[in-house]
């Protein structure tokens, strides 16, 4: 056993964030001579305090300490940089005194401290961050009683000051834990950004320029703005961040002097970090833009970057969702040296960032983030946090009327403050109101239609399900027998079938982005404007993904090419859905669902394997099938005895499930005319209610008025229809046996 170690310091989990304490390898704990729950100091060239707690099983050999950034701000330390730990003894503090860094005003903010620190060592001049639904609030402790290291008991009287302090650095800055599920890309970043500021001697010894820009793309939301500002907090680094309209002036050659003077100041404070946000606004491609300003303004931008003068220990980040609009002369070596795409974050991601934003929040001890995680797809950052906001919110106005204060003047009641808690239901009703940015343009209000609501048609629910909740359910399982699920869904049938519900039960039941195309709405009279709204929604498609796209009555917009005789804006359609489908970039975790009652008018390159993998007969129900719809749209009615729903579907022979569902209505309609005559009163017609029946002679009657929407010649086509498909189906396969016999 040693008094001292000596580790490199590594990034807290987002978990551990904010919570003080340290994470150490159990070999490490046993040569200082410490147990989990022990206090040790941090000594760099600054001494901070914590409590230690066993390391991660991944870091099981590693020399390494896991602590978050308010412990780094106070221990004056970096990531990879070296600190020494040694076991402390600390007694119990009789008082601390705190003061805000900025004005802020916390309901019984005393004991609301108490809870959070309690069982954390402090010591004077310290920084402590108090996490928050919205903004971590900065507190500096002025004083303890006794002095030295102390630790917080429930005893321990805590002294508020109002008046804020000004704390020695930045604790309330953005830290490495601030950001969820991007280590991938926070990597890259540190890497281009942290080493050649803090050493700048490995670039010398190599002989090489370190990287002078780094441009940060993806979706909007994702955190590029956040990690920019976290690179910027953490390496110590003078920060200066421009947007494009404060550059633009209207004045001839003054937006080039303000881009001018930007530099000039980073020089004179280096290391500095240039941050531009959406640079695609002030570096469009030259010779797309017509005004001339704006080439001069990139022409200024390229030669600051990259001209005859050296620019020293400065680095410029950029950061846009538009790659492709900036000038190409940007994103070359010199200038922008690495590309970093930050994407929309998968379900670990997302529980990352549901951890970071639910820190300062009141959970019930039940709540699972797994769970929520899971069923987000889509969600970026932005939305994760607004989402844990709009679940507080819901919490809050649960609970809002229990509140009784008379004056606005009052204290809120501790008791209530005690009682404030975030449950699943929260999270739950926050979800309908927040849907994927990603997705907002082409978001669709999904009726919640389970399968239990949809009458037989067993075989198609199965297929279904195999197509799509299985592969989001079960990758693994794919991945075992190393096989990709099918790429897309026709079906194909009678109108009035469920084609259309079926697609909406997918959607419900797989927990997918859902987006719901009407051919006819994607035309445009326009020369590739068509083309363009298909691009965008499968752009959209892949960004949200896991995603299902409808297209209801596919046949309006993909019919067979060279029989059409307008502008041929449908042959370009389905040119475009082809290679979208199947063309050189994979379409991962999107399935495509498409329903028609013209099979015969689709073309046929699209109903080949690959693409529609699986064309599905949606038949005319059976007398099962018809038993099961009657009772799914009789429930909750008040039939009369005589009523027999075997009967019923043994007399609608040939009715499709809108037939039935029409003759249900019908006859519920004629049950209400033997009631409502002309001026009865509303108090009538509600003693009256309570004595209607729906009689067997109504559903006679409806049935009398209600004839079946396909007849017996149409019936004939759809069987032959479905009989080409399946021999069109088995000449494909037997053709891929014998290339591979021939192989």
């Amino acid at each position: 056993m040693t008094d001292e170690i000596t580790v490199k310091v590594g990034q807290a989990y987002p978990r551990d964030a904010g919570r003080g304490i340290a994470r150490l390898d159990k070999t490490l704990m046993q040569q200082i001579g410490a147990i989990s729950g022990d206090i040790i100091e941090i000594k760099s060239k600054e001494k901070c305090y914590a409590i230690v707690w066993p390391g991660y099983l991944e870091d099981a050999g590693k020399d390494i300490v896991r602590i978050d950034g308010n412990l780094r701000n106070n221990a004056k330390v970096g990531i990879d940089d070296s600190v020494t730990l040694k076991k402390v003894q600390v007694v119990e503090a009789e008082a601390i005194t705190l003061a805000p860094t900025r004005e802020t005003h916390l309901v019984g903010g005393a004991r609301f401290i108490l809870r959070i620190l309690e069982g954390r060592p402090v010591a004077k001049g310290q920084n402590i961050r108090v996490e928050t639904v919205n903004n971590p609030i900065s507190f500096v402790v002025l004083s303890t009683k006794p002095s030295g290291p102390v630790v917080v008991t429930r005893n321990t009287q805590i002294n508020l000051r109002e008046k804020a302090a000004i704390a020695e650095s930045a604790a309330g800055s953005v830290t490495y834990e601030d950001i969820g599920g991007l280590q991938r890309e926070l990597g890259l970043v540190r890497e281009m950004i942290e080493l050649p500021l803090k050493h700048p001697e490995l670039f010398n010894k190599l002989g090489v320029d370190p990287p002078k820009g780094v441009l940060l793309f993806g979706p909007p939301g994702t955190g590029k703005t956040m990690i920019a500002r976290a690179v910027a907090s953490e390496t110590d680094a003078n920060f200066i961040s421009v947007s494009g309209p404060e550059i633009v002036s209207k004045y001839y050659g003054e937006s080039e002097q303000k881009l001018r003077e930007i530099f000039e100041e980073a020089q004179r404070n280096a290391p500095t970090i240039i941050f531009v946000d959406e640079i695609d606004s002030i570096a469009p491609k030259r010779d797309e833009v017509v005004g001339e300003m704006e080439r001069r303004i990139v022409a200024q931008l390229l030669s600051l970057m990259d001209g005859l003068a050296s620019r020293g220990k400065v680095i410029v980040i950029a950061a846009t969702n538009r790659p492709n609009s900036i000038d190409e002369a940007l994103r070359r070596g010199g200038r922008f040296d690495r590309e970093i795409e930050v994407g929309i974050p998968d379900a670990d991601g997302r529980l990352q960032i549901l951890y970071v934003h639910t820190r300062g929040m009141p959970l019930e001890k039940d709540l699972e983030l797994k769970e929520i995680a899971a069923v987000t797809h889509g969600f970026v950052g932005a939305d994760l946090s607004s989402l844990c906001k709009e679940a507080a919110m819901h919490a809050l106005r649960r609970l809002l009327p229990e509140l009784k204060i008379d004056d606005v003047e009052d204290e809120i009641p501790p008791e209530f403050m005690e009682k404030l808690e975030v449950t699943r239901r929260d999270f739950d009703e926050a979800l309908k109101n927040i849907e994927p940015s990603a997705m907002r343009e082409v978001f669709v209000e999904v009726p919640h239609v389970k399968w239990d609501d949809i009458g037989g048609l067993e075989g198609a629910k199965q297929e279904l399900a195999e197509a799509v909740e299985w592969p989001l359910k079960y990758p693994a399982l794919f991945e075992t027998v190393n096989t990709k699920p099918p790429r897309g869904i026709m079906l194909f049938g009678p109108p009035g079938t469920g084609k259309t519900m079926l697609a909406k039960a997918v959607a419900t039941e797989s927990e997918a982005n859902f987006i719901s195309i009407k051919g006819p709405e994607l035309l445009s009279r326009y020369v590739g404007e068509s083309e363009r709204a298909v691009r965008e929604t499968f752009r959209k498609a892949r960004q949200a993904a896991p995603t299902i796209i409808f297209f209801d009555e596919i046949d309006s917009m993909a019919s067979e090419r060279g029989s059409s005789i307008d502008a041929h804006t449908t042959e370009r359609v389905v040119s475009q859905i082809l290679t979208e489908i199947d063309g050189v970039e994979e379409l991962k975790d999107v399935v495509i669902v498409a329903a028609t009652n013209r099979p015969d008018i689709v073309d046929p390159a699209l109903l080949r394997p690959g693409r529609f993998d699986r064309l599905i007969y949606v038949r005319p129900p059976d007398k099962q099938g018809r038993e099961k719809i009657f009772n799914i749209h009789l429930a909750d009615k008040p039939l009369a005895e005589d009523v027999d729903v075997d009967e019923l579907a043994e007399m609608t022979e040939g009715y499709v499930g809108a037939d039935i569902e029409s003759i249900c209505r019908e006859a519920s309609m004629l049950a209400l005319r033997e009631v409502i005559t002309p001026g009865i009163s509303q108090e009538e017609a509600l003693k009256k209610a309570e004595g209607i029946t729906i009689t067997y002679d109504h559903f006679l009657k409806a049935k009398s008025r209600v004839k079946p929407t396909t007849s017996r010649s149409v019936m004939n086509f759809y069987e032959q229809a479905a009989e080409s498909f399946a021999m069109y189906a088995a000449n494909e396969e037997e053709q891929d046996i014998d290339e591979r016999a021939y192989q």
